[in-house]
């Protein structure tokens, strides 16, 4: 609960309609102005306070993707058994990691209350292709977390391809599961395990 309730802020900045001042704007920039824009727009909307989850689907379709290297933390998070996959079951395995990802974050975005998010001074060059962004999570009652997005700048702009949440490596942490389910039944065992995720997230998020 902990983990899906920290992970909501990391979809939380994301959610940004793709432009070219996007593309443009520097990392650090892009994590605060996003951060400020979308977690003002999740206060203000009554059916996402409400726990509708459909909402919060839409919204990361419609905004997330853009800003997001789903096929680079896809890559990471299966580890050296990537170069084994057939260009079909990497294709498989990005869309259904995807999945995975944006409904698990749109169960936690829905869950945003009074967190606040402390900026950490950046350091970087402007030469610089990958960089790693600190935030701070502050909330009553709690000890505050530490959120780092990692990102990286491509001809499209900036894109993350991982978060480290309490030191805690995203992609590092699905590894291990990811590779355990690949030696039990291959890559497309791993594939079906995946997929099986999402049809029980899907069947859970009707039913509200």
């Amino acid at each position: 609960m902990l983990m899906r309730r920290l992970l909501m802020l990391f979809c939380a900045w994301l959610a940004l309609a793709a432009s070219a001042s996007a593309q443009t704007m520097a990392p650090d920039v892009l994590v605060r102005d996003v951060t400020n824009e979308v977690l003002a727009i999740v206060r203000a909307d009554k059916a996402i306070q409400a726990g509708d989850t459909r909402r919060v689907i839409e919204l990361v379709d419609a905004k997330v993707l853009p800003h997001f290297d789903f096929r680079r933390m896809t890559m990471l998070a299966v580890g050296r058994d990537w170069r084994d996959a057939t260009p079909a079951q990497q294709s498989r395995l990005t869309e259904a990691f995807r999945t995975l990802l944006v409904r698990t974050y749109a169960n936690a975005l829905t869950q945003y209350r009074d967190q606040v998010i402390d900026f950490k001074p950046a350091r970087f060059a402007e030469t610089d292709t990958r960089v790693q962004i600190r935030t701070e999570v502050k909330q009553s009652g709690a000890q505050p977390i530490g959120i780092d997005y990692m990102l990286e700048k491509s001809d499209k702009g900036w894109k993350v391809f991982d978060v480290v949440v309490a030191g805690v490596s995203l992609v590092t942490n699905y590894r291990s599961n990811f590779s355990q389910e690949i030696r039990a039944g291959g890559v497309d065992g791993l594939i079906r395990s995946i997929e099986t995720k999402n049809r029980s997230l899907e069947a859970e998020q009707t039913r509200r």
